[in-house]
């Protein structure tokens, strides 16, 4: 009896294999069958030509998500199409040092054509999506519009400065967001130490040489420190300045400097802009800003013709015309960074409410370029799923750390949670931003900037662009076109 029981066991599960292994291939037929299926219908709904993915923005998540889906998607797979304002990635973590001399622009900024292969590059802005007739209307740089199709529609549109409704800010705030922002303000500073240098008594000389940032964030705290050490090294040049006559302020209304790290980096951070002689100004922001002076929130009036505002960043101004749900102005997503409500449509990067799976409650990824990065390759992923190459999966990235560039040998961070300041600290984050570079080329020249900015003095010299007739946040980041254009 035992082995005959064991005998009509092992046939039952013998039995019991053989109909696990026809139901797999009943299900993978079934599921390839899907995937022709879902093929056959986009090439009916573009006619000939295979389904064509629009990306729009082509920053961290925009380019990073083109490549991988350049090396996922066969070349008859889908058209690629990427719109964007310009022809290149810009390394944004880095503008501070363009600002203070130690990078020459152009290796911040990775050509387009030079990372991707069979994408097609449109420029212009792309300033509203019909989601129901599928199309991407595009503003090119001559004020002209043009439709574009879409099969499935990625949005990667980034962000934009943060301001407020705060009297002048508007007019007389300048920011830094972009190369042509950064050029001018390095322009713009030296520009205050030319008058300063020829005016006609102390209290003008005090007026140019005064510089005000708002906003103790990473961009904010890094700016502040490297021009502060910048200009100390400039006024050397100038006969009738003093490095007292220089004076840095950095504002912010939180109660510390860098209050995304833990304190102590903070205090480290607090403790080099104190030895530049940055006056650091917390719970403390602008009230009023005119051409010559801005007023803060306890009353003071600072006599000064810089004020550069970097208190944060708001998502493109493009979600607000979608009418689909946001958070905090991000277009809110799923796991997979499918749009609720939507069909075929993606979005990622600054502009996207992404769920943090790490964290409880899965609140949004945060808005840096380390998630930019790793939420286009995953996307990517999910991309080529919805056109039948490959399975989707679930966004999910723990924060390596983060690193704050303050300029020399100084710097703070906590890359794998590791706290670091001083020449450690620079050390890591010189590496870590060659590293995130997407181009060998710009790897090298940043490389040589980094070189010689240890070696060779400063280059006190402006780069003679012409100075915009606005030269606002607005003018520079183009926010004026959504909505009205």
């Amino acid at each position: 009896m035992t082995r005959l029981a064991g005998t009509t066991g092992l046939a039952g599960t013998t039995l019991g294999w053989v109909d696990g292994v026809r139901d797999s291939v009943v299900a993978a037929r079934l599921a390839r069958s899907a995937r022709l299926a879902g093929r056959r219908e986009n090439a009916g709904r573009a006619g000939s030509r295979p389904p064509r993915v629009v990306v729009v923005g082509g920053g961290f998540a925009g380019l990073g998500l083109l490549r991988h889906l350049e090396a996922r998607l066969p070349p008859d797979a889908a058209e690629l199409t990427l719109l964007s304002p310009v022809d290149h990635q810009l390394y944004t973590s880095l503008l501070p040092r363009v600002c203070a001399g130690d990078v020459e622009p152009r290796h911040l900024a990775v050509a387009t054509r030079a990372v991707l292969r069979r994408t097609v590059l449109r420029l212009g802005h792309a300033v509203s999506v019909d989601l129901g007739g599928r199309t991407v209307t595009l503003r090119t740089r001559d004020g002209g519009h043009e439709t574009v199709e879409w099969d499935r529609l990625v949005l990667a549109p980034g962000a934009v400065t943060r301001t407020f409704d705060i009297p002048g800010l508007a007019e007389h705030a300048l920011g830094l967001k972009n190369l042509a922002e950064a050029v001018y303000l390095r322009d713009h500073v030296l520009r205050q130490l030319e008058y300063a240098d020829a005016a006609p008594d102390e209290t003008a000389r005090r007026q140019r040489c005064t510089f005000v940032v708002v906003g103790a964030g990473y961009t904010g705290t890094e700016l502040a420190a490297q021009l502060a050490r910048f200009t100390a090294d400039a006024v050397k040049h100038y006969p009738r300045l003093r490095a007292e006559d220089l004076r840095w302020l950095l504002l912010d209304l939180a109660p510390r400097v860098l209050p995304e790290l833990n304190p102590a980096l903070g205090r480290r951070a607090a403790a080099v802009l104190a030895e530049r002689g940055v006056d650091v100004r917390l719970g403390t922001s602008v009230s009023e800003a005119h051409a010559d002076r801005v007023v803060l929130t306890d009353g003071t009036a600072v006599p000064t013709h810089t004020l550069v505002w970097c208190a944060g960043v708001a998502p493109s101004p493009l979600m607000a015309t979608l009418g689909l749900e946001t958070v905090k102005g991000r277009l809110r997503t799923d796991e997979f960074f499918a749009i609720p409500g939507t069909e075929d449509v993606f979005a990622l990067g600054d502009a996207a409410a992404v769920p943090d799976l790490t964290k409880p409650d899965a609140p949004p990824a945060g808005q840096t370029a380390q998630h930019a990065m790793r939420e286009g390759a995953a996307a990517a992923r999910n991309v080529a799923a919805s056109l039948g190459h490959g399975r989707r999966r679930r966004y999910s990235h723990r924060d390596l750390g983060f690193v704050v560039d303050l300029g020399g040998t100084d710097a703070v961070g906590n890359p794998l949670g590791l706290t670091l300041s001083g020449l450690p600290a620079a050390v890591v984050t010189q590496g870590y931003h060659l590293y995130s570079l997407p181009a060998w080329s710009n790897r090298l020249r940043l490389a040589s900037d980094m070189a010689l900015a240890v070696f060779a003095p400063p280059q006190i010299v402006q780069l003679g662009f012409q100075a915009p007739a606005h030269p606002s946040i607005s003018a520079a980041e183009n926010t004026d076109l959504y909505g009205g254009s």
